[in-house]
């Protein structure tokens, strides 16, 4: 496990200084798995709240598959350590929504599973619905599964506030 680190503002802005970091690498048919250069996530997830502002940066940058989805599995593994207003990150990663890559459609799933902001499940379903429609050919995984994972949290998630109530 990752622990959060109490950095000075100059260790913040070292650490966030472009480096040689290896560039992202995307599943394969042999592979269906992503490989990402762990000391750049690190960097991220140790100084949560911190890095929002830089996260923010990278992901209004993104060009390529690798570059969103590099962006999107950093949100998801600050959220996955309990990062503060990784919700609030979801009307950034929205522009996301409509993207028919499935790896980027597999990790925004998963960050929405993580963050449950209201206003992603509608889009989290509407992708469910087009992948049904139109399968994803030439891939080694099922992005419907992650997808529809993320729905049925929100679900569960619903029918638990509604059970407080």
């Amino acid at each position: 496990m990752i622990q959060p680190l109490r950095y000075t503002t100059e260790r913040i802005v070292k650490e966030f200084t472009p480096r040689s970091y290896k560039p992202c690498e995307l599943p394969t048919k042999t592979r269906p798995f992503a490989i990402f250069d762990n000391n750049k996530v690190d960097s991220f997830v140790r100084n949560k709240e911190l890095a929002i502002p830089r996260l923010a940066k990278l992901v209004d940058s993104a060009k390529t598959e690798e570059e969103k989805t590099e962006c999107i599995y950093i949100a998801d593994q600050m959220a996955e350590v309990g990062t503060k207003n990784m919700d609030k990150m979801y009307f950034r990663m929205s522009k996301f929504n409509d993207d028919k890559s499935p790896n980027i459609q597999t990790f925004l799933s998963g960050f929405y599973r993580k963050t449950l902001n209201p206003d992603a499940f509608g889009p989290l379903v509407k992708t469910m619905f087009d992948n049904i429609k139109q399968p994803h050919k030439d891939i080694s995984y099922d992005p419907n599964e992650e997808v529809g994972g993320a729905v049925i949290e929100y679900i569960r998630d619903a029918f638990q506030q509604s059970l407080k109530q």
